[in-house]
C-alpha cells in the first residue's frame, strides 16, 4: 500500500507547514526496508483489537538550560535494552510514555536532540533486533543521524520562538499498532509497530502538530525509531505538519 502522507524536507525558508535549513549527511543502507507508509509485513503477529487513537495529554517541560549545554533528559526505562524482548504490549500512557514523550518535546523546543535519547529506540535493543551486519554502526550512523537531523528541522518548524511552543497532547493510533515479527524487516526478533503518532502543541494561540513516522517497541515500552521519515535523503524532515491536531497514520512500515 502506497501511502499518500506527506514528508516536508527541510528547506531554506519556513512556513507554518515547512521547515528550516537542507542538513546534508552520510546515508547508510537502510535496514528497515520499505518506503514511507508502506505496509508492513508481520509474519507471527496480528493486528490487536483495541481502542481508537489513544491520547495521552503531556505537560511541557521547564525551559532549558541554555547554549550548547544538553538539557536534563527524563529516564525512560533504564538498562532495559540489554534484557531480552517481550510481546507486553506498549502503552500510550503511563511513566514510561510520559518521560519518553517529554524527552522528545524537550529536544524539538531546543533543537538539542541528545536531550531524547532517552526517547530513541536503545542501540542495545537494536542490537538484538536486527540480522544485519554490525547493527550498531547502522544505528549510530543511520538512525541516530537521521533521527538527530529531524530534530533540527521540527526545531525549525517550531520558529525563533520556539520555546514558546506549549505541548498539548500525543495522539497514538493504538488500535493501528502490529507486531513485526522476526524474518521481516531484516529482524532476527520482533516488536510492536505504529505509524504516524501526532504531536500536538499550541503556539502563539494557535493548535498545530507534526507526525511521528515510526514507534517501536521493545519490552512493552514505545520509543521513536523514525521521526520525520522512514525511507529518505539525508536532510532534516517534519512529518506532515499541520494546523490544528491533524490526522494520526496511516498504518504501515516496519
Amino acid at each position: 500500500m502506497t501511502s499518500t502522507r506527506q514528508r516536508w524536507p527541510c528547506l531554506a525558508s519556513a512556513t507554518a507547514s515547512t521547515v528550516v535549513a537542507a542538513v546534508a549527511a552520510t546515508a547508510v543502507l537502510a535496514a528497515c526496508g520499505g518506503s514511507p507508509g508502506a505496509a508492513a509485513g508481520s509474519p507471527g503477529g496480528a493486528s490487536p483489537a483495541g481502542a481508537a487513537a489513544s491520547t495521552a495529554p503531556v505537560r511541557s517541560p521547564s525551559a532549558a538550560p541554555a547554549a550548547r549545554r544538553s538539557p536534563a533528559a527524563v529516564a525512560v526505562a533504564p538498562g532495559a535494552g540489554r534484557l531480552p524482548q517481550t510481546m507486553a504490549r506498549p502503552r500510550a500512557y503511563g511513566p514510561a510514555f510520559h518521560a519518553m514523550i517529554t524527552d522528545l518535546w524537550l529536544a524539538v523546543r531546543t533543537g538539542l536532540a541528545t536531550s531524547a535519547q532517552p526517547s530513541f529506540f536503545p542501540v542495545d535493543a537494536y542490537k538484538q533486533v536486527k540480522a544485519i551486519y554490525d547493527p550498531a554502526a547502522d544505528w549510530r550512523s543511520r538512525l541516530w543521524l537521521d533521527f538527530a537531523l529531524d530534530v533540527g528541522a521540527a526545531h525549525h518548524l517550531l520558529g525563533p520562538d520556539a520555546r514558546a511552543a506549549r505541548l498539548v497532547r500525543v495522539i497514538v493510533p493504538s488500535a493501528e499498532a502490529v507486531w513485526v515479527g522476526s524474518g521481516a524487516c531484516y529482524n532476527r526478533v520482533g516488536y510492536w509497530h505504529v505509524a504516524g503518532p501526532r504531536v500536538v502543541y499550541r503556539q502563539h494561540g494557535q493548535l498545530r502538530s507534526f507526525g511521528i513516522a515510526s514507534l517501536i517497541s521493545w519490552r512493552g515500552v514505545w520509543y521513536v525509531v523514525h521521526f520525520g521519515g522512514v525511507v529518505r535523503p539525508a536532510v532534516g524532515m517534519v512529518d506532515s505538519p499541520a494546523i490544528g491536531p491533524g490526522s494520526p497514520g496511516p498504518p504501515g512500515g516496519c
